[in-house]
């Protein structure tokens, strides 16, 4: 039970987090899911960290890992608003945007775990060599 609060707790804030930043998005640049990409690759990078940084000496405990990896992190990115984007693109025929929006969320977001593994396993590296 205690899991599942951290889980509903973390991604209540990601939710929230994703909102805004996508609210605001859409203030810059209205013709464009801009927020979606954001939040995605964000969300992509800081799963890679902690994905880097559970293969390391300082791995962390494993409710902080479901609160911020399955609540926060799972509330912030969204796979079904980047679908429903998409599909609206598609709909109204505005098919370079949608071959855009499916090319910069999948690419940017698998560039973003492999670079937040990197700055984990980096930063754990350095800790571990001035420790």
């Amino acid at each position: 039970m205690g899991e599942l609060l951290l889980v509903g707790a973390g991604g209540a804030l990601g939710c929230c987090a994703r909102y805004l930043a996508s609210k605001a998005a859409a203030a810059l640049v209205p013709q464009f899911p801009l927020g979606t990409l954001l939040v995605n690759c964000v969300a992509a990078f800081a799963a890679g960290f902690l994905l880097g940084a559970a293969g390391e000496a300082h791995a962390g405990s494993e409710r902080l890992r479901v609160f911020l990896g399955v609540g926060l992190l799972g509330g912030l990115s969204t796979y079904s608003a980047f679908s429903v984007e998409t599909f609206t693109m598609l709909t109204e025929r505005h098919y370079l945007a949608a071959a855009g929006n499916i090319g910069l969320n999948t690419g940017l977001s698998l560039v973003m775990v492999a670079l937040g593994w990197w700055a984990a396993h980096t930063l754990a590296t350095a800790l571990s060599r001035g420790a």
